[in-house]
């Protein structure tokens, strides 16, 4: 079923990561923050590796576009928001909720069909409105619903079975599985279940950022075209209102970027520049300024960038430091902007 020119699926082994950013506080490097990152050209070549872009690693909620574009290649029939909304890590907003009813009510089913589990909205001011109105937990609160409702509705148009479309030998799961390999260009490592309860697959942080910038280099038209348009276009249904990986999208013109839990980020611009990220202790206070650096070292103009730069670190309510990059993720001099 799969191809027999892939990569050997990347090692399990301890990563081997190393300092990308620096907590410092008053002119001192009060903490470390360690990590890999990655940098690809625009033909794929790797131009700034740092810590261990190789071992296996799993890319969390960072996969979803991969995961949208299986799902498209598969009949699913959705494009814009309702797309953008499939590869969704979404807030929990009423817009993202009744995206996630429509693409179930286009597929004839209903919440209890969805297998993700019960949660409270993701975004803290929705959450804490859901509390004082005292509404409960529900599947579609949770930040994954829009991946489920669309798994569910390109189960229901290939004739596969709903109740179990979880299950790792599911036909669902075994043709997103196969889309990873082909877009990341290596066999999966190994398979566990993520928080939403979906199949969570292994691979390496370089192979996610190859299939980042296979999304957006497709030729238009293609499911990975249609991917990246709907993300880029509806960045707010991928995440929600004030997220930064919505602001990122909106501030740098054809970037398509994709968050996961555990610091993980992949970015690409349309010309195949990629960058993928993560934070060893998961951090996002790390994550957010060390993906800027990444694609500040891209060739992406760093005017544009300067909102992620990361938050002040505070004393006595005045700024006394911040989370810095390392030297080696600061922009080379005279290298091309975008």
């Amino acid at each position: 079923m799969f191809s027999s020119s892939l990569a050997d699926a990347p090692l399990v082994r301890e990563p081997l990561h190393a300092p990308v950013a620096h907590l410092v506080r008053g002119g001192i490097v009060e903490g470390i923050h360690y990590g890999s990152v990655v940098v690809l050209d625009a033909d794929g070549e790797v131009r700034l590796r740092i810590g261990d872009i190789e071992a296996a690693f799993y890319p969390r909620s960072a996969i979803k576009p991969v995961q949208a574009v299986a799902m498209a290649r598969a009949g699913l029939p959705l494009d814009g928001e309702l797309l953008s909304l499939t590869a969704a890590s979404h807030s929990g907003e009423e817009r993202h909720l009744a995206g996630a009813r429509r693409i179930l009510e286009l597929a004839g089913l209903t919440e209890d069909h969805l297998r993700n589990v019960p949660d409270l909205p993701f975004d803290p001011v929705v959450r804490d409105s859901w509390v004082r109105e005292g509404r409960l937990p529900s599947r579609l609160a949770q930040n994954c619903s829009g991946k489920h409702a669309a798994m569910l509705y390109t189960c229901a148009l290939n004739g596969w079975p709903l109740e179990d479309y979880l299950d790792p030998g599911h036909p669902l799961q075994q043709a997103i599985a196969e889309i990873v390999e082909d877009l990341t260009g290596q066999r999966i490592a190994g398979v566990t279940v993520d928080g939403c309860g979906a199949p969570l697959f292994s691979l390496s942080l370089h192979g996610l950022a190859r299939a980042a910038a296979r999304i957006t280099t497709a030729a238009p038209g293609t499911p990975e075209a249609r991917v990246a348009d709907a993300m880029r276009e509806h960045a707010e249904m991928a995440s929600g209102s004030g997220r930064d990986v919505a602001a990122l999208m909106r501030a740098v013109p054809g970037l398509l970027t994709k968050d996961g839990f555990e610091g993980v980020q992949v970015a690409a611009l349309a010309d195949g520049r990629a960058v993928a990220v993560k934070i060893a202790d998961g951090a996002n206070r790390a994550r957010v300024p060390v993906t800027a650096a990444a694609l500040a070292r891209a060739g992406v103009d760093p005017e544009l960038l300067t909102e992620f730069a990361g938050e002040p670190l505070l004393g006595g309510g005045r700024e006394v430091g911040r989370v810095r990059p390392v030297r080696s993720l600061q922009p080379v001099a005279g290298a091309a902007r975008a």
